[in-house]
């Protein structure tokens, strides 16, 4: 049994309800009294028990984070910032994947976790604000990523379009005509995919380039096979394109692979970009040129989010502590555009 409150009470000379405050924080503490205390606690090796502290608080003390693919680097590069963020406020990470599945997404939103879970950060692929709007779970929710726009609920995401734009235009100042694109999809609830060629597209207008739909295949998934297998398709075209844009990095390693399998120098005979900064890409043959979004902020504030959700006292003031917070919150977060190798031959960065 380690030491409790009361032990370090003892020790320090103090009454258990001190002790109690400078364990939680509270400024109402003379130095000479928390000088003590904090002795008496290093002494004694003291460790609060946060599962009964979240008990009498009526939590439990983890969240849930559901996203559809785990084997994704960039979810999976996305999770440990979570897990950090949440760890700070000493909570567990719960984390579920939905595989974009529609019933299990609907399943998450409508709380099958109700009971073990303070609350939950979604990105979904399939539900709309119409299921949202329509969720009667009062679990508090943060969402991630592109579905839901203007939903009853605090939403986190990048701005897609103008990133895709960015990258499209990266490439028309390289001199490129020519363009293709991996990644779209013909899904209407394939909102990320829809945002990024609609900047695409801005970005070939706005340079009095022509949208060919033969450089742009439809895409059935965001896996490397997808992107070597269309890259080979795109090459061997009547019309090969002199770049390629692929809507995340994986499509784009694959296109990379098949680009350099077929004796192409890269970018000297075919440029390639991707979207999402994984780590894989920074260590490519050669480098990859990409959209970076800021994961670590996009976790933080999510989490952050999440908190002032959840706030209040006890699961009986969940439904309070979200009337606390005034607004519905949009939060765009930043994202760079990372130019190397693969478009430059170089290695180099520009802001955005």
């Amino acid at each position: 049994m380690g030491a409790s409150l009361k032990d370090v009470a003892a020790r320090a000379g103090v009454s258990v309800k001190t002790v109690s405050n400078v364990v939680n924080g509270y400024t109402y503490v003379t130095p000479h009294t928390r000088e003590k205390v904090e002795k008496a606690l290093a002494e004694l090796d003291y460790r609060p028990n946060l599962s009964a502290r979240n008990l009498r608080r009526g939590r439990t003390g983890v969240i849930a984070l559901a996203l559809p693919e785990l084997d994704a680097p960039y979810f999976a590069e996305l999770s440990r910032f979570v897990i950090e963020a949440a760890a700070e406020r000493g909570w567990t990470v719960l984390i579920d994947q939905t595989d974009g599945l529609a019933d299990r997404e609907r399943q998450v939103l409508q709380g099958i976790r109700e009971q073990l879970i303070d609350g939950l950060i979604f990105s979904p692929v399939t539900v709309g604000r119409e299921e949202l709007s329509a969720r009667t779970d009062s679990t508090p929710l943060v969402l991630l990523g592109e579905r839901i726009l203007d939903g009853p609920t605090h939403h986190v995401a990048i701005d897609n379009q103008r990133a895709a734009r960015e990258m499209t235009e990266h490439l028309i100042s390289l001199g490129h005509t020519r363009i293709g694109a991996i990644g779209a999809q013909d899904n209407p609830s394939a909102n990320t995919a829809h945002l990024r060629l609609a900047g695409y597209r801005q970005a070939l207008a706005a340079a009095g380039l022509p949208y060919d739909e033969r450089l742009v295949p439809v895409t059935p998934a965001y896996h490397r096979a997808d992107g070597a297998a269309l890259m080979r398709r795109l090459l061997a075209s009547d019309e090969p394109p002199q770049a390629v844009f692929c809507f995340n990095d994986l499509l784009a390693l694959g296109a990379l692979r098949t680009a350099l399998s077929a004796g192409l120098r890269v970018p000297r005979d075919v440029a390639v970009a991707g979207f999402d900064d994984i780590e894989d890409g920074r260590y490519s043959t050669p480098t990859l040129t990409t959209v970076s979004p800021d994961k670590e902020r996009i976790a933080r504030t999510a989490v952050e989010l999440l908190d002032a959700r959840i706030g209040g006292n006890g699961r009986g003031g969940r439904r309070a502590a979200e009337a606390a917070v005034p607004e519905v919150t949009e939060v765009e977060a930043e994202y760079r555009l990372v130019v190397r190798e693969s478009t430059a031959g170089t290695a180099g960065t520009s802001g955005a």
